[in-house]
């Protein structure tokens, strides 16, 4: 017998301060005692040993995502020629040794509303007679502090505003739910009571096996070696196993931690950015009176759960510093296990007896160790992949598969039938990664960092401690050097915002720009001296980030490309610049970007930053084969913009060229010398809207062109400014993002953008969408918000998500947000769900919620 008291005296820290090994630490894989996994009897299924040679669908992996893939496309789209095969059993991998919690409380919209999607599914399952195991026990989310509070309140207005039931409570009623919590500590907590718990493994075999009666083959004991693919278009044609050869048409990739190693098996190979990291669940023996229906306990502070199954507790966490676990090491079949390691768990299990004292009498049965796989931000990965078409990823779900695997097999389902999801995705597709982000020692360094996410302070602007100074423009020191911070975006380095004061020179220090608060951020005097100058004086931006791509075709065939893929007008002079969006059928954005004529044939497309891989892929895809070129110029050019009232003046003297209006006019473009550098691409356009020009500088130049701008810049004010004030400075003049405010589902008419739309065009791909949607006006309008009443100094700042009212009703959410100096007031762009035909700018339109007891009226 082992007692958690007597664990906690033999992980004490010894002599040294190390606490002492009381288990096996070596990289044995042992196998579990099925007796103590209380697992669902699962020989119900009947596994088909003829392999089929043929299928539509092989869908890799049968845990509760696989399974759930197959089951939606069975069940809702009628597709059943699908073959679900796993290389151990059906719900033998992570899914087997899961804690089973489902809550809809989570930090981004995306995921709650698939999570809710899934309770719901998992209940209907439940009313059809099925044992999944639902029970409705409620969630508890512990917060220790006044902060932690905060946050909770944020995470529940916007949980409010999708129908889920979440309210604060005080410490008092939290223990009143469950009278085992000490309440030291203890500022309240969040109550979800329509949150609650279910078996995993038992869902995976219900979900495999309805998808069987409806005529889905499932085989285990399938071990993939190649993933086929037609080199001329492009597309999975099939895959080889030990039963030999299918031939298919899509392939699903959710096979969890072996994602990444499966993604290798094609030609060319799938990059899935996953790393495996260690992840315990304590089982305790029986505990005599224990309540069965206790709600699952969240103590974020702690970075653990602990519920209750079967009168025994089942208690995990996340580690702020997780252990990653090699590759070499992980399990050879699903149902195999890591060795314990109460070292690492101790940090846990002390957080736990802090917080539910009666566990220090209790008996511990195990401590189960099993990999999960994470992604580098955190988020899930999902969609198709960007190397080869019709092959689909839904893994990295960080531990919460349950939770995922309705909503993302259903999304999974629809993409496959529909060719394009039914909502937007971008969080959480796979093409938001580009290479580096599959690099194992960067995962392996970022893996150590990411589970810690799950109950991570969430505050705004997050940024990442580790995989940093990756992505550096050639004037990364010099930036330095001058102060700046810096954010990270798709692994580049960019300035947030510049503190010349700040001491630590050593390139060790990665300069990370954080904000760790929901307040009036700490750089705000900093940010608003960067904000002046760009109106007063003349700044610098480092825009080497943005995505830079140069297409070409010998002929006219890329202009006929791109004449089809854009809403406006891209038949420009050689020389000028338009902007365009690309749109979708539906007339959503795919992508929004500005297009320079270099030549007859050939075009330079500057897009967000994020659209690196997607801008790319969403190109080839049309390109089919046609003889059309891209070339991804991102890391080939440095770029800087130069902004502000004296720009004119400062470019003028650095590059020896006549900048008047006449002389170089406003979205137009030239290939010039800067001082002795040559080929240097200038742009008069800015993307906030101020006077300025964006340099294009070939990157052996860089530092050259950049010294002397600097040099000449002392006579006219010349200051460096950061993302955070270039965010402000478009913010107050209404300047959307693609990826920040709009998205696929976002048209040009809904983000008052018609303007750039031409209909007298022969056709392009959203064009029936749009004229339907101009004849019969829009139900969703994105407006700038100016909140009234609301004090910068003192209160809660919104920082992007908050719902936005109208009479009492839910209309929309705030996509980005920002303090604007002019207007000396706090500005939102959000989208609202109204009937318009006109763009909307009225007084007391909307008010907007930042927490249960405050909200802020708009006044525009």
């Amino acid at each position: 017998m082992r007692s958690i008291k007597g664990l906690r005296r033999a992980l004490s820290p010894g002599p040294c301060g190390v606490a002492r090994r009381c288990m096996a630490s070596d990289h044995t894989i042992w196998e579990p005692h099925a007796s103590s996994l209380n697992l669902a009897d699962d020989h119900h299924l009947i596994r088909d040993a003829q392999v089929p040679t043929s299928a539509q669908v092989v869908i890799c992996g049968g845990g509760i995502v696989g399974t759930s893939v197959a089951y939606h496309l069975a069940k809702i789209h009628g597709i059943t020629d699908v073959l679900l095969v796993d290389r151990g059993k059906i719900g033998g991998g992570s899914t087997r040794f899961g804690a089973s919690l489902l809550s809809q409380i989570k930090n981004r919209t995306i995921e709650s509303r698939m999570s809710k999607y899934s309770i719901e599914l998992y209940k209907q399952l439940q009313d059809m007679g099925h044992q999944t195991g639902w029970k409705q026990c409620g969630s508890l989310h512990l917060a220790r502090t006044k902060e932690r509070l905060l946050a909770f309140r944020r995470m529940a207005a916007v949980a409010k505003s999708m129908d889920v039931d979440a309210r604060i409570i005080m410490p008092k009623e939290a223990q009143e739910l469950s009278p085992n919590i000490a309440t030291e500590r203890l500022e309240g907590a969040l109550w979800c009571p329509v949150d609650g718990v279910a078996d995993t493994h038992a869902l995976c075999n219900i979900l495999a096996g309805e998808a069987e009666k409806l005529g889905v083959k499932v085989v285990e004991g399938f071990f993939i070696n190649r993933i086929l693919s037609d080199p001329q278009t492009n597309k999975v044609t099939g895959v080889e196993s030990n039963f030999g050869r299918t031939d298919c048409e899509y392939f699903v990739n959710a096979a969890g931690y072996f994602g990444r190693l499966i993604g290798k098996l094609s030609n060319p190979p799938v990059k899935i950015p996953l790393y495996p990291c260690e992840h315990y669940f304590l089982h305790t023996k029986p505990v005599p009176g224990i309540n069965e229906n206790m709600p699952v306990i969240h103590d974020y502070d702690g970075n653990f759960y602990i519920r209750v199954k079967d009168g025994k507790y089942i208690a995990g966490g996340f580690e702020n510093h997780s252990k990653p676990v090699d590759f070499d090491n992980l399990p050879a079949i699903g149902r195999g296990l890591l060795p314990e390691d109460w070292d690492q768990f101790s940090v846990l299990l002390n957080e736990m007896l802090f917080r539910i004292p009666e566990l220090v009498n209790v008996e511990v049965d195990r401590l189960y160790n099993s990999p999960e796989s994470f992604t580098p931000d955190g988020r899930w990965l999902v969609g198709e992949s960007a190397e080869l078409r019709n092959y689909f990823v839904a893994s990295g779900m960080k531990s919460i598969g349950i939770e995922a695997a309705g909503g993302v097999g259903r999304v999974t389902a629809s993409w496959i039938v529909n060719g394009e999801p039914h909502q937007d995705l971008w969080d959480v597709d796979i093409k938001r990664f580009i290479g580096l982000h599959n690099n194992k020692q960067f995962l392996k360094e970022r893996a150590t960092e990411v589970p810690g996410l799950y109950y991570r302070m969430p505050y705004p602007l997050l940024e990442f401690e580790t995989g940093r100074q990756l992505r550096m423009s050639p004037i990364y020191p010099r930036l330095r050097d001058a102060g700046a911070m810096f954010g990270q975006t798709m692994g580049y380095e960019r300035p947030g915002y510049y503190d010349p004061e700040y001491k630590d020179k050593s390139l060790k220090d990665a300069r990370v720009s954080h904000t760790k608060t929901f307040f009036k951020p700490p750089y705000f005097d900093l940010v608003q001296s960067e904000y002046e100058a760009t109106r007063e004086r003349v700044a610098l931006i480092d825009y080497s980030s943005f995505t830079k791509l140069e297409i070409t075709s010998p002929g006219d065939e890329v202009v006929t490309l791109l004449q089809n893929l854009c809403s406006n007008d891209v038949d420009i002079p050689v020389g000028h610049i338009v902007n365009t969006g690309m749109q979708n059928e539906q007339g959503g954005y795919e992508n929004d970007c500005s297009l320079v004529r270099l030549a007859p044939n050939k075009f330079m497309i500057v897009c967000p930053t994020r659209q690196q891989q997607r801008a790319q892929t969403y190109l080839r895809w049309h390109i089919g084969d046609k003889p059309i070129w891209v070339a991804d110029l991102t890391s080939m050019y440095t770029a800087i913009c130069v902004i502000g009232p004296n720009s004119r003046d400062l470019m003028q003297q650095l590059t020896g060229l006549k900048m008047g209006i006449k002389d170089f006019p406003y979205f137009t473009y030239k290939e010039c010398d800067v001082w002795m550098a040559s080929g240097v691409r200038m742009l008069h356009m800015t993307h906030t809207g101020e006077m300025g020009w964006v340099m294009y500088i070939p990157n052996e130049y860089a530092l050259h062109v950049y010294d002397r701008l600097v040099d000449i810049g002392k006579d006219y004010g010349l200051q460096h400014v950061g993302y955070i004030a270039m965010k402000t400075l478009r913010i107050e003049k209404f300047f959307g993002f693609w990826g920040q405010d709009f998205n696929r589902t976002t048209t040009p008419l809904e983000c008052g953008r018609a303007f750039r739309v031409k209909f007298e065009k022969d056709n392009f791909i959203g064009k029936a969408a749009l004229i339907k949607q101009k004849d019969q006006g829009v139900k969703r309008r994105f407006v700038q918000l100016l909140l009234k009443d609301h004090d910068y100094e003192t209160d809660p700042w919104p920082w992007g998500g908050e719902p936005i009212y109208l009479n009492d009703r839910v209309v929309g959410r705030v996509t980005t947000t920002a303090y604007g100096f002019t207007l000396s007031t706090h500005i939102d762009i959000g989208g609202l769900m109204v009937n318009a035909k006109a763009n909307i700018h009225s007084p007391a339109l909307a008010y907007k919620g930042i927490s249960k007891e405050r909200t802020y009226f708009a006044t525009q």
